[in-house]
C-alpha cells in the first residue's frame, strides 16, 4: 500500500513538473516572410529582432544570405520547406541528404545557426489543396530523419509539419476530431511526432472566422471576454482561441495523443485591408493573446498549461503576397515594411523599438499634378496598383478616406516607390509630379522605399538547388523561389 501511495505521489510530481516545464518554455516569437519589394537588409532585421528581445524565429524556406545573418544570434530557428518540394524528398533519400547538407548541416557549426526545427511543409493538408501533397509528407519526413540521424543532428533538430486548423473539426471543442481523410495520416505524423519528442504545430486565426462569417460574434475573436461563450459541458469558452485550441487537443487525445506538446505556429490580426482589420483590433488581439500566453492560465481542457510556443503573424507587411483571400493579406506585420512599429505593443520585454540603420531611398514622394486635369488616370491608376500595392485604398483600407486625389496619389507614389524613385515612373503622362513635402495623411502613410540593394542575395539561388534539378523539377522550384 505504502509502496502504492509513494507512486502516486511520484506520478504526481510528475505531472506537475511538466505542467511547471511547459510554462516556462513558453515564449513569443515571430513568423518573418519574404515576400516584399521593398526588403531590408537580413542582418537589420536580425538586429530588430535582438533588439526587442524576440528568441524565436519561423521561416518559410531556408535562403542562405537571412541564415547567415542570424548566425551568432543565438535566435532559435525554425527553418521551412516549400510544399512543392516534398514529392521529391519523399521520393529520393539523397535529395534528402542533399538538403540537410546544404541548408542545415552547414549553418549548425560553432557561432552558426540555431536551428531547432524544420517544417516539412506549411499547410500541406490544407483543403483547397485538395489531397496533392498528402501522399509526399510521412515518406519525405522518413527520408529527412534519415538525414538528420547521418548527419547527427536528429537529437537536437526535430521535424515538425505546420497544419491549417481546418485539419480537425468539431461543433463542440470536446468533441474535436481529425478530418476523416486525414484520420490515419494524422495519426501516422502524430506517432513520429511523440516517438521523436516533436510538438504539434497549428496556425489559429480568429480574425479569418469572424472575416468569413457574419453570424461570428465579433468579440469571440479577442481576449476580453464575450457576450456569446460557448458552453460545452462543464466548460465555458469565451475566445475562440481557447476553443480551437482545445479542438486540437481533444482531437489528438481521440487518436491517444492527449498529451501532445502543441505549439501555434501561425497566429495574429491583420492592420488594414478590411473593416475589421485595422491598428486598434490589430494591437488589442495580439496585446489580448500575448497576456493570454504569457499569463500561464492554459485552457479548460489544458488548465495551467499554455501553448510551448507561438509565433505571431506576422513580423513584417509584406507586400506582394498575394490579394485572393482578402487586401489583409499583406498587412499581418507587427511592423510595416520597414521596420517601424505599427501600434504599441508589449511582448514581454516592454515597448518595441524601430529598427536601426534601414537604407531608405531620398526623402521624395510622386503625387498628382494639381495643375492638370485628373479626369483620365484610370489607365495609369491601373498600371500603378498593378505593379505596387495599393490595397489601403479599398473598402475598410487606412487610406480608403483621402478623396481621389489622394487615392491618385498614393497609386502613384507606390508605383514610384517600386521602382526605386525613377523619375519616369513619376510622369503618368504629365499627371505626376515630385514633391520634397511628405503628402502622409493620418493613418494613411505615404512611403518611401528601401534602398535594398544589399538584399538582392535574396534571390540566389543556392548550390543544393542546382544540384536538384537533375531531377527535373526546376520549373516546379521555380514556381516557389
Amino acid at each position: 500500500m505504502a509502496t502504492a501511495y509513494l507512486a502516486s505521489v511520484l506520478a504526481l510530481l510528475t505531472l506537475l513538473l511538466t505542467a511547471y516545464l511547459l510554462r516556462v518554455e513558453g515564449s513569443i516569437g515571430v513568423n518573418w516572410g519574404m515576400l516584399s519589394t521593398h526588403r531590408m537588409s537580413p542582418s537589420v532585421v536580425v538586429d530588430l529582432m535582438k533588439d526587442n528581445r524576440i528568441g524565436k524565429v519561423k521561416l518559410f524556406d531556408t535562403s542562405p544570405a537571412v541564415l547567415r545573418a542570424l548566425m551568432g544570434s543565438n535566435i532559435e530557428v525554425m527553418v521551412g520547406i516549400p510544399n512543392e518540394m516534398l514529392g521529391l524528398l519523399s521520393s529520393s533519400p539523397a535529395s534528402a541528404d542533399v538538403w540537410i547538407s546544404q541548408n542545415v548541416s552547414r549553418y549548425v557549426v560553432k557561432g552558426g545557426v540555431n536551428i531547432r526545427y524544420i517544417a516539412v511543409g506549411n499547410e500541406p493538408f490544407l483543403t483547397s489543396y485538395q489531397g496533392q501533397f498528402q501522399p509526399f509528407v510521412v515518406p519525405a519526413m522518413l527520408n529527412l530523419q534519415q538525414s538528420l540521424t547521418k548527419a547527427n543532428l536528429a537529437g537536437y533538430i526535430k521535424l515538425v509539419v505546420p497544419c491549417n486548423a481546418d485539419a480537425y473539426e468539431g461543433s463542440l471543442p470536446s468533441q474535436g476530431a481529425f478530418r476523416p481523410d486525414l484520420t490515419q495520416i494524422m495519426t501516422q505524423i502524430v506517432s513520429f511526432l511523440n516517438s521523436n519528442g516533436s510538438p504539434f504545430i497549428v496556425n489559429i486565426y480568429p480574425f479569418l472566422s469572424s472575416y468569413q462569417s457574419a453570424d461570428f460574434p465579433q468579440d469571440y475573436a479577442f481576449f476580453e471576454g464575450s457576450s456569446h461563450p460557448v458552453v460545452d459541458g462543464q466548460n465555458t469558452y469565451y475566445n475562440a482561441f481557447d476553443g480551437n485550441f482545445d479542438t486540437l487537443a481533444a482531437a489528438l487525445d481521440r487518436i491517444g495523443y492527449g498529451q501532445m506538446p502543441i505549439v501555434i505556429g501561425e497566429v495574429g490580426w491583420p492592420s488594414d485591408g478590411a473593416s475589421s482589420a485595422n491598428l486598434s483590433a490589430a494591437r488589442a488581439f495580439n496585446q489580448g493573446l500575448v497576456n493570454h500566453i504569457l499569463g500561464n492560465k492554459g485552457t479548460p481542457l489544458r488548465p495551467g498549461v499554455p501553448p510551448a510556443d507561438v509565433y505571431l503573424f506576422s513580423l513584417l507587411d509584406e507586400e506582394q503576397k498575394s490579394t485572393l483571400p482578402g487586401n489583409f493579406e499583406r498587412h499581418w506585420g507587427v511592423f510595416s515594411f520597414d521596420g517601424q512599429v505599427k501600434y504599441s505593443i508589449n511582448l514581454g520585454n516592454g515597448a518595441l523599438k524601430n529598427a536601426r540603420n534601414v537604407e531608405y531611398l531620398p526623402s521624395r514622394w510622386c503625387i498628382a499634378n494639381p495643375f492638370r486635369d485628373l479626369s483620365d488616370v484610370s489607365n495609369h491608376m491601373k498600371l500603378a496598383c498593378g505593379a505596387a500595392d495599393c490595397t489601403s485604398l479599398y473598402y475598410g483600407g487606412a487610406c480608403n478616406a483621402i478623396g481621389d486625389k489622394g487615392n491618385i496619389s498614393y497609386a502613384f507614389n507606390s508605383y514610384y516607390q517600386v521602382q526605386k524613385q525613377d523619375e519616369r515612373s513619376c510622369d503618368f503622362d504629365g499627371l505626376g509630379m515630385v514633391t520634397f513635402l511628405d503628402p502622409t495623411i493620418g493613418d494613411c502613410r505615404f512611403l518611401v522605399g528601401i534602398n535594398d540593394n544589399g538584399s538582392s542575395s535574396l534571390c540566389v539561388r543556392p548550390l543544393w538547388i542546382l544540384i536538384l534539378c537533375a531531377f527535373m523539377y526546376c520549373k516546379m522550384l521555380d514556381l516557389v523561389l
